[in-house]
């Protein structure tokens, strides 16, 4: 019981900043509560077990606070931004790009396609997300998750606009060009890193390997072994 308090004790104090951002009493109320959901004992990490197990009396305030609309996330990505370089930031530090898929059943949920799944090793019904760490030594720290749209819902604006995804990211982009952009929102906000490394899921990809070398980062990336390359020399 002790080891769940300090751990509580902790995470409180993680959140501190965050919440003084948020600006919102119910918020700041229920965004603990469902943290502590999702990093609970329980399997299943929707809103019922969870409120089930944390607060019974209190479900309809949990659902509310999952389904409010959305609020402004910037200043929420600028303190984990912070955050993340004071812990691994620095010029030995590597960010890492990856992507991460949620498996899903249904059609509703944002992003849902059929679509190939890292986590799952093949093609399945699923949201991906790409991701950036940054990671000095043995540590890493998430900083970004932003969710790809593939075709079914870019080409559908409407299916896009039932789901609430706003305007300006209904458009089709690649994974590579999201995790261009993502990169450099993070140097934007003063994260520091040294190199830049991700696996054949980006690395064949001459327009993201050259966006790199165009903003003069140290880079490695995959590439699968079917790679067509030239020589230098004529």
């Amino acid at each position: 019981m002790a080891e769940v308090s300090g751990w509580e004790k902790a995470l409180d104090e993680w959140l501190e900043p965050f919440l003084d951002v948020l600006g919102h009493k119910a918020r700041c109320r229920w965004a603990p509560v469902y943290l502590r959901g999702l990093f609970g004992r329980s399997e299943r990490k929707s809103v019922q077990p969870m409120a089930a197990e944390l607060t019974p009396d209190d479900y309809d305030q949990l659902h509310n606070f999952i389904a409010s609309p959305a609020w402004e996330t910037a200043p929420l990505e600028a303190i984990l931004a912070a955050k993340a370089d004071a812990l691994v930031g620095g010029d030995d530090a590597v960010l890492v790009i990856d992507d991460t898929a949620v498996p899903k059943k249904g059609t509703h949920s944002v992003g849902v396609a059929r679509q190939y799944a890292g986590v799952l090793g093949k093609t399945a019904n699923c949201q991906v997300l790409v991701s950036l760490t940054l990671a000095r030594r043995e540590v890493p720290v998430p900083v970004t998750l932003r969710l790809f749209l593939p075709e079914p819902w870019t080409g559908d604006p409407e299916r896009c606009r039932r789901a609430g995804v706003p305007e300006r990211r209904r458009t089709a982009q690649t994974k590579p060009e999201m995790a261009l952009e993502e990169l450099d929102r993070l140097r934007a906000l003063g994260v520091r890193f040294g190199e830049v490394v991700t696996d054949a899921g980006y690395g064949p990809s001459a327009a993201f390997r050259r966006g790199l070398s165009e903003r003069g980062l140290s880079w490695a990336v995959g590439i699968a072994w079917t790679q067509t390359v030239y020589t230098t020399s004529v």
